[in-house]
């Protein structure tokens, strides 16, 4: 019994003990990915997904089954996420949706939509910094402000998904906000869409996604894009047809957790 507890002495200690950040590099680096073609799997550099696997990050889901996963980011509204909940209720697909602390203060009805809808509300920073040039305590305070923010308007206690501001990120950024609770979330689907005075129609968005997608695909939209909203109807009735399901990412990581089977 007491060798137990010493165990447990030193086991409770090491928990309390804060991550030293200074122990792990803060190179800045900026994510991409190989697109994919033919629906094969994307892809992106070897040394992101050691990162990712070390610090339980995701940016692709299981490339064997044909689930998609619908993200989208909101730093601010543009006037369409409303008409996106409107095709997600319709089409009955979960979604995350990735908030800034501009869009909880300034859009408090759609985050509580999101969540009574049951869909996903993921942390983005609170004020979009570039989370490699903050030091630890302001990445903290980015992370938890938003937190706090979300559970004062939903009184849930449930963020547990981050994507990372501009897909900035380092090895320090990720160890941090993994230690704070968080599951980084990339993508593996995504085309130009933000630019609000560039868009270029519906046809465009739809023919953006549909010659990437692949399973297993975590898709990046952004609300912003006028013909997301208009495009997101076809893209998910048509994908459909193809054999794919829409899925959350509470899915995409439970099922990550369950073992593989053991090999007769």
């Amino acid at each position: 019994m007491k060798k137990i507890s010493v165990y447990m002495l030193i086991f409770s200690f090491v928990l309390a003990v804060p991550l030293n950040t200074y122990a792990y590099s803060n190179q800045k680096q900026d994510w991409f990915f190989k697109r994919s073609k033919d629906q094969r799997p994307a892809t992106t550099d070897q040394k992101f997904i050691d990162l990712l696997d070390k610090y339980n990050g995701y940016f692709i889901g299981d490339t064997g089954e044909k689930n998609l996963y619908l993200t989208f980011d909101n730093g601010y509204e543009n006037g369409y996420t409303e008409k996106v909940l409107d095709v997600l209720k319709t089409k009955k697909v979960p979604a995350a949706f990735f908030v800034t602390g501009h869009f909880l203060n300034d859009q408090s009805d759609l985050v509580k939509r999101m969540v009574n809808e049951g869909h996903i509300v993921g942390n983005h920073s609170w004020h979009h910094p570039d989370l490699t040039a903050v030091s630890d305590e302001r990445l903290k305070e980015e992370l938890k402000k938003v937190k706090d923010k979300y559970e004062e308007l939903t009184g849930r206690k449930d963020m547990m998904y981050l994507r990372p501001p501009r897909g900035v990120f380092s090895e320090r950024t990720l160890a941090l906000s993994e230690q704070e609770g968080y599951t980084n979330v990339f993508w593996s689907l995504a085309y130009v869409d933000w630019i609000t005075n560039k868009q270029k129609g519906a046809d465009h968005a739809y023919r953006s996604i549909m010659k990437q997608v692949h399973p297993g695909s975590i898709l990046l939209l952004h609300s912003v894009s006028k013909d997301n909203a208009e495009a997101l109807g076809r893209v998910i009735d048509d994908l459909r047809k193809q054999g794919y399901s829409f899925k959350s990412l509470d899915h995409l990581v439970a099922n990550d957790r369950i073992p593989d089977p053991i090999a007769d």
